[in-house]
């Protein structure tokens, strides 16, 4: 299963990746160049499933590599910082990039999941973005799961992944 991270530069992509697949946090902050990724075998259900998740660069210079990276994803994630405005503001953006992109073949099917992340700064007291009104785009937006966590504290990442991984399978062509 191919998994995508996009978000704005700074929301938290590379450490949210690290946090679901090695269970670590690092307070340095390094740009991601280009994309990396991270492979983790899951089980759901009574399937093994590998998630390869594809941590992408937030800055725009990169943003031209995005067609080889998007291209068959099974399922992406956009990821806000929950004591950033613009960060929300820009999911729109994200989204409608990654379809244009990957071109999926059902753009109205396909799943993303959104993740407010670092809901754990200043005891929420730097908060901008209210869960309400995160989950009203997502809800406009075709009822998009919502996820709000903390790759630092290592609050709701395991869920929102697995929800991620859920999405991505149901994505999958049947086998006839």
């Amino acid at each position: 299963m191919k998994v995508i991270i996009l978000g704005d530069s700074g929301v938290g992509k590379t450490s949210l990746m690290n946090q679901y697949v090695h269970k670590k946090f690092s307070p340095q902050y390094k740009a991601t160049i280009g994309a990396d990724f991270l492979s983790k075998e899951i089980q759901i259900d009574d399937k093994l499933v590998t998630l390869q998740i594809w941590d992408t660069a937030g800055q725009e210079r990169f943003q031209s590599l995005g067609v080889a990276f998007y291209r068959g994803a099974d399922c992406c994630v956009i990821v806000y910082d929950v004591n950033n405005n613009k960060s929300f503001d820009n999911l729109d953006h994200w989204k409608d990039e990654f379809l244009v992109q990957a071109a999926p073949r059902n753009k109205e099917s396909f799943p993303f999941v959104v993740v407010g992340n670092k809901i754990d700064q200043d005891n929420g007291e730097s908060r901008v973005v209210s869960e309400y009104k995160a989950r009203r785009w997502c809800a406009v937006n075709g009822n998009i799961p919502h996820f709000e966590t903390s790759a630092k504290e290592d609050i709701n990442v395991d869920a929102a992944f697995m929800n991620v991984a859920k999405n991505a399978l149901s994505n999958e062509p049947v086998d006839e």
